[in-house]
């Protein structure tokens, strides 16, 4: 198991530019009321710093690992629904939330099967019945099913993001504990989102979305760090 000193030795420096473009989107803290492309640049900056963040392991890295490519595609279709929900006033939030539906099913895709974890499954399959009754009736039109699928869709990200973690045990690694973290945060920050947007508002709902999406997004970034192949195999190529 890598030492979580290791860690902030190897990859905090790469984040640092995160932590800069996170910082100044709210020192900034540009109004929600009036959208514009600077505002759009500013919210999108800390996840084009997680893009270079995994670049800077190397484009041979992102290719010999389908894992972290995926979650990098994952971070592309973000920043796009960031973009998009800069201005979801104007009627482009379901643009917004179909990016983020693709964003899930890629970060689901690079978490993998393995293991199973059915009695996660079956957690995170109770919560998000219980998140979309809460939601239900609020909900009318089209935003019934598209609530209903997106909550389905990033309840199985979750599921498939916690069924890795080991807390105890030769092959736990930290990466586990990074995905598992940053989807239980991005769950709480969309979950956030649509209790204020449809059912009532929800006080200091800004600072709370955007720096849980955030600590979410870096999470996951850093999960990306190691392979997520079999431990078996990762430790082959570790002494290699």
């Amino acid at each position: 198991m890598v030492s979580p000193v290791t860690v902030v030795k190897s990859e905090g420096p790469k984040l640092v530019p995160f932590f800069k473009a996170t910082c100044v989107y709210f020192v900034l803290w540009l109004p929600s009321s009036n959208p514009s492309w600077v505002s759009a640049l500013i919210k999108c900056l800390p996840i084009f710093c997680l893009w270079l963040f995994l670049l800077a392991h190397g484009l041979g890295f992102l290719l010999a690992h389908p894992s972290a490519t995926r979650i990098f595609v994952g971070l592309v279709f973000s920043a796009l629904g960031d973009a998009f929900l800069i201005w979801q006033d104007q009627g482009y939030f379901v643009h917004g939330l179909l990016m983020f539906a693709v964003t899930h099913i890629l970060y689901a895709s690079a978490f993998g099967m393995r293991p199973l974890a059915l009695r996660t499954a079956l957690v995170m399959a109770v919560l998000s019945g219980l998140c979309y009754a809460l939601l239900y009736p609020c909900l009318s039109g089209a935003f019934t099913y598209l609530v209903g699928v997106y909550v389905a869709l990033i309840s199985f990200m979750g599921w498939r993001a916690m069924a890795g973690l080991q807390l105890v045990g030769a092959a736990w690694r930290w990466t586990e504990l990074a995905a598992g973290s940053g989807a239980v945060l991005f769950i709480i920050s969309d979950l956030t989102i649509a209790l204020n947007k449809f059912c009532f508002p929800v006080p200091y709902s800004r600072a709370l979305i955007m720096s849980t999406y955030y600590a979410a997004q870096m999470l996951v970034a850093l999960s990306a760090v190691e392979s997520r192949d079999p431990v078996e195999d990762y430790r082959l190529s570790k002494a290699n």
